[in-house]
């Protein structure tokens, strides 16, 4: 059995996965959270052998917490504890920018779709709005913008006359109070940023591309948006259990 995880900036999640890489289980913290007492009663909770461990994998983009699971892991179990960067992924991808600039968890995602024929951005609306553009084997560089969540929580934070909001889809683009206009300007807004950005990648890099839409407001935007897109939720464990066949 394998232990695989994705250490988020604002969630850690954890899967077990059968040799025969199937996911059997999925668990869901919160990375800020994260800690020994934490770790234990998840594993009791779970029933989680920790002795019939023999491969652990993840992508983090937060060290402090992928430090606290390593320690923790190590003295449970007999398999070293590895992070996608401490891999050499050499034969799973091409990376044509500076390695260390690039998230694990971005990594991770361009190896889960790439292959030989298609050219693909993929469009994570997570903590961070990101494009990452693969061309055939090889990652190409991205763009990273705001997250939806955290501008717009910024801006409940930093004006005091407008409250906390929960962004819906709405078809009005003027607004005719303080709510509607603060999720006009969020929906619609983001809808252009995503749409620009990609016929700007098209344009520079005059290809065509399949755009894979992921993250926690990727249901809010993949039907409202002009690009055509694909849902892919799975895509990080996927990639990682590819990733886990580099591990002996």
């Amino acid at each position: 059995m394998y232990i695989l995880g994705d250490i988020g900036n604002t969630e850690t999640k954890f899967y077990l996965v059968s040799k025969k890489k199937k996911i059997l289980k999925k668990i869901i913290l919160l990375s800020e959270s994260v800690n020994d007492k934490q770790l234990s009663n998840l594993c009791k909770k779970n029933r989680i052998q920790l002795n019939k461990i023999e491969k652990v994998l993840f992508c983090s983009v937060v060290p402090k917490t992928f430090n606290i699971i390593k320690k923790f892991l190590s003295k449970k179990i007999n398999s070293k504890c590895y992070e996608v960067k401490n891999l050499n992924l050499k034969s799973l991808i091409k990376i044509k920018v500076d390695y260390k600039q690039v998230g694990s968890d971005r990594i991770t995602n361009s190896i889960s779709l790439m292959n030989n024929k298609n050219n693909y951005i993929i469009l994570d609306l997570g903590t961070a709005t990101t494009f990452d553009v693969i061309i055939k084997n090889t990652y190409f560089g991205g763009i990273i913008a705001p997250g939806v969540r955290l501008s717009l929580n910024t801006l409940s934070d930093k004006a005091t006359l407008i409250p906390k909001i929960d962004l819906k889809k709405i078809n009005k683009v003027i607004g005719n109070n303080t709510i509607t206009a603060v999720r006009s300007g969020f929906f619609w807004g983001y809808a252009g940023l995503i749409d620009n950005i990609i016929n700007l990648i098209k344009k520079e890099t005059r290809k065509s591309f399949k755009v894979i839409i992921t993250g926690g407001f990727s249901n809010l935007f993949k039907n409202s948006i002009k690009t055509k897109v694909s849902q892919n939720q799975d895509i990080t464990i996927k990639g990682l259990i590819k990733i886990s066949k580099l591990i002996k």
